[in-house]
Parts: C-alpha cells; structure tokens; sequence
C-alpha cells in the first residue's frame, strides 16, 4: 500500500502545477510593474473620450479654446490654465504606464542659466549638469534659448522633470540623457539631437558621487533600468545609436505627443531576447508624430507589453513596428502611412523569427487607419498567457489622429504632414467614411467602418462616442494555454491508476473535487470578460 506521505506529495505538487498556470496571466517579473496593464490600457481610452467628448460639446459655444480643446488629454489637462504661474500641474497630466511619474512636483524650482557643461565631474551651479544630479526632487527650467552641447552622458538623478516650456532648448553632443537606475523622470519640451557616442571619462552621477564612465552609445535618452519615466512633447532626431532607447528591466514608461524624424533605429525596448526581466516592461506610446526619414523601429520591441495608441506615422523605409522574443504589441487607433516601395507596405516585423515561432504571440490591431497600402499583420490565437487582454478602441474618423497629434514635439516647431482632400474633412465631426483618397494615391481605411485586424469590433458606429470600448475578441484559448490542460489531464489519470492501485482515494478525492471547482469558476470568468 502507497504510503500517505506520497500521496501529499502527489497532491502538493498537483496544486504547485495549478497555481503556476493560473497566475502565469500576471507574469510579475520586475517589483513596479503593473499587475493589470489592460486596466491601464482601458484608463487611457476614458482620458481620450473625456477630452474629445468636452471638445465636441464645447467647441459650438467657444470660439477660440484651441489650445484646450484639442482632444489630446494630457495637453487638456495643463493648457487650459497659465501653466507658467503653475508648471508642476503637469505632473498630475500623464497617462499610460507612466502616469505614475512625479517628477520633480512638490520641489523647488531650479532655473538653468548657463548652457556650458565644462566639467562633467564638477558641474559648475546653474548648469543643467548641476540640476539633474542633485538628490533632492526639481522642477528644472530654462532662463532662455539655448543649446546645450554636451561633453559626456549627462546622467540624470531621480525626482526631477526637465521643463522647457517657454523657451527654445536644445540638447545635444555626446551622450546625450542617460536615466539609469533611477525613477520619477519627466522630460518634457526639449529638442535632443546630434548625440554622439563619449566616455571614458569620470562623470558625476550626484552630488558626491563621481564614478568612471565607458563609452556610451549615443542614444538621444537611454534608460536602463529606470521605471516611472514620461518624456512628453520633445522633438528628436539624428543620433548615432537609438534616440529612445529602453533596456534592462526598465518600466512604468510613457512615450507621448512627441516627433521623430530623420533617423534609422528610432526606438529600442528590450535588452536582448533572453533577457527575462524585461518580460515585465510596460510602455505606453501615445499621440507621437513619427515623421519625415525614419527607417525602422518604432519601436523594435524584446518582451513586454507595448501598447501604441493615437500616433501618426508618417511612412518608413523597413517597416514601422518589429519585435522578437514574444512581445505583446496591442496597436489601437493609429494612422500608417506606407511608403511606395512595394516591398516595404507593411507596418509589422518579427525580427529573426520563423512563423512558426511567432504564430502565436500576442499583436493586436484595433481601429488602426492604414495608408498607402499600409498592412498590419496581427497573430495570437486569443488572450495571451502572460499578459492580460487587450481590449480595443474605435476611432470613427481620419480627423481624430491629425488633431490629436497636431502639437506632437516641441511647441511652435513647424510641421509637414499630409495634405487629404475633401472626404477627409468630412468626416471630420463623426460622419464615417470609409474611403478617403490622399494626392500621393494613398487609401485611408476608417477604423470607424472597417478594422484591419482580427477580434473586436461590433461594427456599430456612435457618433457621440470617438471611441467604442470592446472587450473580449472571441478567439479560442492560446496553444500555450491547451498544453497546460492537456499535460494535467495526463496527471490526473496517473494519479487516479495509482491510487486504484494502492489507496489513497480519500486524498485524491479531495483533490478532484478543488480541481473540478478551480476549473468551473475559469469558466464563469472566461464568460464575464469574453
């Protein structure tokens, strides 16, 4: 007769199987991710409607609110009022995955007056080498225009948000802004461009910490292992390596109402692929404008959850969003502009991956605008394993996108973008239209009447509503997922042939009786959010 002792065993590690397939959705792999990024997705599209909505029913009565009338929530939030008398109240304006990011709010002033930065390892006061190193939180802005051209990395201290409203501010030379290992970053307003590899050199990371510094890479902002980041409204371009660059466990990171232009790899987001803790980062990329001579990634994801919402691409050389190692890309509601090259029309890219590999990762299209012949190829077979569903948006015109990222980079740089005809303005207050014909002989598909992708959408238009929430797509359960059922399955009969054999029943019992329960109350759940 089996002994008791074993058939705990049995049992314990039966459960042990249960309990890491049940939690395996939150996939918790660094300690600041969020544990439910579909809830931040959803919190995001709420932002979106709130401001759209308020346009809509504001715009017939006020002539002249433009600037806080946009449509855009974060630039609603801070534009409406004098924000030079109250510039930390851009603090509380952030959305997605950085959302969190304080900055320096609730510190002191810190007002840059000199743009000379002539001794990394003691930077002189007033220079913003000085500012961003100190420990304290600071609010760091520009007494004026000025081009700050740097000697090395300047290497940026936590709690700080770097201000450039008001004035016109250039970052570049070597480095350029290195967020490592630090938390609670906003930059906002700022040109970085031209940023060049440099090192080898002693560089002051606080106020009494000099430390020797390698070669760095000549990313326009890298963060390595940084969390609670928002740059927001900056323009970048022409820089040696990335000109954002997330790696290393980095997360709680919110790219937005930004422009990019004249570059080849615009952004990486992930290490390498077998790194696991970037698994657990989370970034949201919203209201962007990627512009004029851009050839690939934007971004070029490793692992995470990317969710890339209301951005404008303006055409790319490769393609527009590549990744590897089974990154979830939950794309809703942009507009792609595909170049003419034949070979170059479609927006997606699984970089050094067979088909097979990749057939099941999680890539969404919801809502997406495609131009040009533009194509977005989506894959996974429903919910992802290990991170949570991605719920949809609808947009119901063209007319969205372009007012969204009409302010995207610095305030008062000028912009090129495509000129539409006359359908384009037509559907401008929710009349959809599901053709629009551009003079480049591009096709606009309106996501409002037509989706590019699978799952989703219910087809019914609301006039009053931008943006339908969806949830649930109908797809069947991920390959993953029937593994996991299918090696239980093969348990469970294992242990009911040994304990037919040699007792125990009691035990095992139980033990059927939790599965049976478990297993019933997935299937209430699985009703309820699909």
């Amino acid at each position: 007769m089996l002994l008791p002792t074993t058939c705990i065993l049995l049992i314990c590690f039966s459960l042990s199987l249960l309990s890491k397939a049940s939690s395996s959705s939150l996939n918790l792999t660094l300690p600041h991710q969020h544990p439910d990024p579909d809830a931040v997705v959803y919190e995001v599209q709420r932002r979106v409607n709130a401001s759209v909505s308020r346009r809509q029913m504001l715009s017939i009565d006020v002539k002249d609110q433009s600037k806080c009338l946009s449509g855009n929530p974060i630039d609603d939030c801070w534009r409406c009022e004098d924000w030079s008398n109250n510039r930390q109240r851009l603090a509380d304006c952030g959305i997605g995955f950085g959302m969190d990011a304080l900055g320096g709010k609730g510190g002191l002033i810190y007002i840059v007056t000199d743009s000379s930065d002539s001794n990394p390892a003691n930077p002189t006061p007033g220079t913003l080498r000085h500012a961003v190193i100190q420990t304290e939180p600071l609010w760091i802005i520009f007494s004026a225009d000025m081009t700050i051209k740097l000697k090395y990395e300047l290497i940026v201290n936590s709690f700080k948000t770097i201000d450039g409203r008001g004035v016109n501010v250039h970052v570049t030379g070597g480095g350029c802004i290195t967020l490592q290992y630090v938390s609670n970053i906003i930059i906002h307003n700022i040109h970085v461009h031209h940023c060049k590899p440099a090192g080898n050199t002693n560089i002051a990371s606080s106020p009494t910490h000099v430390g020797w510094r390698g070669k760095s890479d000549g990313d326009g902002i890298s963060l390595f292992g940084a969390r609670k980041i928002w740059i927001d409204h900056c323009s970048l371009s022409f820089c040696a390596d990335g000109l954002i660059d997330a790696i290393m466990g980095s997360t709680g990171i919110t790219i937005s109402n930004n422009y990019f232009a004249h570059h080849d790899e615009v952004m990486l987001l992930g290490h390498d692929d077998k790194y696991l803790p970037d698994s657990g980062m989370q970034v949201t990329i919203a209201f962007n404008h990627f512009g004029v001579a851009l050839v690939q990634r934007m971004p070029r994801c490793r692992r995470g959850y990317i969710h890339v919402v209301n951005n404008d691409f303006t055409r790319w050389e490769m393609y527009a969003i590549g990744g590897s190692g089974n990154p979830t890309i939950n794309s809703q509601g942009n507009r792609y502009t595909a170049p003419q090259d034949q070979n170059a029309k479609e927006v997606t890219k699984r970089v050094d991956t067979n088909e097979g590999d990749w057939s099941d990762w999680n890539w969404r299209t919801e809502g997406d605008i495609m131009v040009n012949g533009a194509f977005f190829v989506p894959s996974g077979a429903g919910m992802s394993t290990q991170y949570a569903k991605a719920s949809s948006i609808e947009p119901k015109s063209v007319a969205l996108i372009e007012r969204i990222t009409a302010n995207a980079g610095v305030f008062g740089d000028p912009r090129r973008r495509p000129r539409f005809g006359h359908g384009f303005l037509c559907s401008a207050l929710g009349r959809e239209s599901s053709r629009v014909t551009s003079p480049d002989d591009g096709t606009i598909t309106d996501g409002g009447s037509t989706t590019s992708g699978s799952g989703g959408s219910n087809g019914k238009g609301n006039d009053d509503d931008y943006f339908g929430m969806i949830f649930g797509n109908g797809a069947g359960p991920s390959s993953s997922s029937s593994s996991n059922t299918i090696f239980l399955s093969l348990l469970i009969i294992f242990i009911l042939y040994v304990t037919t054999n040699h007792g125990c029943s009691t035990e095992v019992s139980s033990l059927m009786e939790m599965m049976s329960e478990r297993k019933e109350k997935k299937k209430i759940m699985e009703r309820i959010v699909g």
